[in-house]
């Protein structure tokens, strides 16, 4: 006679399909999130901060301005120096930057200029190799 023996059943679950969706899933994250956080990183100062006299390090900050006519100008050590076009700014800024790398940079711009001015003034700061770049306003109280 022949004895059928009864099989044993396997509650095991095959995960090698979870991983192999996991690890896709990652890599698409992994490439998509550079994409998703594009733009201009500013770091905006608070209504209640004191003004920026000079860096710890004894440095004054570079200040490149843009008045309401469009044009460039920055400053440095209390010198203003422009009107300058986009590619010159980009120049100058470029070189104070090489021979004081780690200068902080800050824009000064006209209350009546767009705001498409100020991000233009950026993008060339950014192009000249500012690490980060800050923006400049009055206190709430003058006017």
């Amino acid at each position: 006679m022949y004895v059928r023996k009864k099989r044993r059943l396997k509650a095991e679950i095959n995960v090698v399909p979870y991983i192999d969706v996991m690890l896709v899933l990652l890599v698409i994250f992994m490439v998509t999130t550079p994409l998703i956080t594009q733009g201009v990183k500013v770091e905006l100062p608070k209504s209640a901060a004191e003004p920026i006299k000079q860096m710890q390090d004894g440095k004054t900050p570079l200040v490149a301005t843009v008045d309401q006519d469009g044009l460039y100008y920055f400053e440095k050590d209390g010198k203003q120096q422009g009107p300058f076009t986009a590619a010159e700014l980009t120049l100058e800024v470029a070189s104070w930057l090489k021979i004081e790398p780690g200068t902080q940079v800050i824009v000064k711009g006209d209350g009546r200029v767009s705001y498409d001015a100020v991000i233009r003034l950026i993008n060339v700061l950014k192009v000249a190799g500012a690490p980060a770049v800050g923006l400049m306003t009055d206190n709430l109280d003058s006017k």
